[in-house]
């Protein structure tokens, strides 16, 4: 016998059905539907009754919902009522976590971008980090909020995160202590120069268009004749707030960006309802990389449909689907996919491949070229692909170590009282030989390019023939390269290391405004978005159509 509150699962999950597809008006699909559901049904019963183990059928139907919503896209998911409050806590933006923003890309769970100020951010978790293992459970087959929940706890209790960075070939392990994580929509708005405004924005929140309003107006009242709008490693948030944000750039009536989906409810058109309040010769540049999703695409995309903006930096996220939360009962619901959203030219903002082929009714391509306003071809295979691409500085081993180890962090608290003030760190001619031998006392843990590899080739030549003198020689030959790199890897990479040393004492002096203008002066995406602002003819040489 099916327990009611089972029986309740399956009765809502079939109105739901039946509601979207009667107003769809498609009577065959309506028919389908009839005929599956019984067939589930058949099958669920016959196991219940027949199956020689007795079932946990709390789980059991769980498990069957979780496994049948697994072949949809990753944001497709059923939610009982401690992960519906978990969802409740990210979107106050309060809640005991390491602050990462999350997703999924090629069926793995990756970290779409690390918050500002986080325990992710401070011990160096980057965009595009694959986590393989949270607390030593393997993440492949985990839906993003079974991830979110081993992520998140209580304050002050760590969480184990294993993390699989590109280029490196070997797990790394980051061990973070869980804080109360508060997310400022714009975390930093100021004057780069006398020309040129500067806002990051971190994410798209009930705020975010009243902050941005703030902002722009105070950057304005300083005679701003440029603006950089920093999106990168924004996650996105709300929709409204991606438009109304939009219209303080546009002009009033333009379409901004519209939904499609199966029901008429979900086909819906956003214009810019306001005269903006940035004039038409205020030049734009936007950033954007590959943890911008979803609304920081739309802000990006329409600004460049619209040739009202440049793109620069590397190419976005691709997360152009709506979701829609329908409630089965006080207790149980389902987050639904129920429409894509395009952009001004036409461009369908979701990456493909998020959706098995075999499960698609319809498998023809979308168009992959559109056009902007003034006739420029854009590309429109998912994501926003940028105006200018700005390569990736290549990982410097004790660099990336650093980061990954806290080092920067750590060096700068426990030094933090030797000096008054920033100017002190920067008059300070010994700090790079006291950050050396810190390095080396924290037994800092770096494979030279190749190295790892050369480990491997190690291990195995000596299982074939620990006695050859031939392979010990070569060996030792080999061990001396490395050591002798290692030996001078620091004078390559002081230049890095001391730049990024005067950005965490900046940001333990003067919080993310230090952060920020120090930071710049070796941003390679800021510095291309104020060359372009800086010359007018280039600026407005790439709205011309090719």
């Amino acid at each position: 016998m099916i327990h009611p509150r089972k029986k309740s699962i399956c009765i809502g999950i079939y109105l739901i059905l039946s509601t979207v597809f009667a107003g769809t008006g498609n009577k065959d699909i309506y028919k389908q539907v009839r005929k599956n559901q019984s067939l589930m049904n058949d099958v669920y019963r016959h196991l219940i009754t027949n199956y020689v183990d007795d079932i946990d059928l709390d789980a059991f139907t769980k498990m069957s919902i979780d496994n049948m919503l697994l072949e949809l896209d990753p944001y497709t998911v059923y939610l009982e009522n401690e992960e519906k409050s978990g969802i409740e806590m990210l979107t106050k933006g309060k809640y005991g976590g390491v602050g990462i923003q999350i997703g999924k890309r090629e069926k793995q769970l990756t970290v779409i971008s690390p918050m500002e100020n986080s325990p992710a951010k401070r011990a160096g978790i980057m965009s595009g980090d694959k986590i393989i293992k949270i607390d030593g459970n393997e993440t492949e087959d985990l839906s993003m909020d079974d991830a979110a929940k081993l992520i998140r706890g209580e304050k002050g209790t760590n969480v184990i995160l294993s993390i699989q960075r590109y280029g490196e070939g070997e797990l790394i392990e980051f061990v973070l202590t869980r804080e109360n994580i508060k997310v400022k929509d714009i975390s930093y708005s100021g004057m780069l120069d006398d020309q040129t405004g500067y806002i990051r924005l971190t994410r798209f929140s009930r705020n975010s268009d009243t902050e941005m309003k703030r902002a722009l107006e105070e950057l304005l009242e300083q005679n701003m004749t440029g603006l950089i709008l920093d999106l990168r490693d924004n996650p996105g948030g709300l929709l409204n707030s991606a438009v109304n944000i939009l219209d303080l750039f546009t002009h009033k009536g333009e379409l901004l960006v519209w939904t499609e989906g199966k029901t008429q409810k979900s086909h819906r058109k956003y214009q810019s309802k306001l005269v903006p309040i940035v004039p038409d010769d205020v030049n734009i540049t936007v950033l954007v990389n590959q943890g911008s999703a979803s609304a920081s695409e739309i802000v990006a995309g329409t600004l460049q449909d619209l040739d009202r903006g440049v793109v620069i930096g590397r190419s976005t996220f691709g997360k152009g689907l709506v979701q829609t939360v329908y409630n089965i009962d006080k207790e149980r619901s389902l987050k639904i996919t129920t429409a894509k959203y395009y952009i001004p030219s036409g461009r369908l903002i979701q990456k493909p491949g998020y959706l098995p082929e075999e499960i698609l009714a319809d498998t023809s391509l979308e168009d992959s070229v559109f056009y902007t306003k003034g006739g420029r071809a854009v590309s429109g295979e998912g994501g926003i692909t940028p105006d200018h691409e700005v390569e990736l500085d290549r990982a410097l081993p004790i660099l990336s170590a650093s980061w990954r180890q806290g080092l920067f962090f750590n060096f700068v608290q426990k030094h933090k009282m030797d000096y008054d003030e920033f100017e002190d760190v920067e008059r300070d001619t010994s700090i790079m030989t006291q950050f050396e031998a810190y390095l080396h006392a924290s037994d800092l843990n770096i494979f030279m390019k190749g190295e790892s590899n050369y480990l491997d080739m190690k291990d195995m030549l000596w299982t074939l023939d620990s006695t050859s003198v031939q392979i010990q020689g070569a060996l030792d030959i080999l061990d001396s390269y490395f050591e002798q790199i290692a030996l001078t890897q620091f004078e390559r990479e002081a230049d890095k290391l001391y730049h990024w040393l005067l950005v965490e004492f900046a940001d333990y002096f003067h919080g993310e405004d230090g952060r920020i203008k120090v930071s710049s002066k070796q941003d390679t995406d800021i510095q291309k978005a104020m060359n372009i602002l800086h010359d007018p003819i280039v600026y407005e040489s790439i709205f011309l159509p090719q």
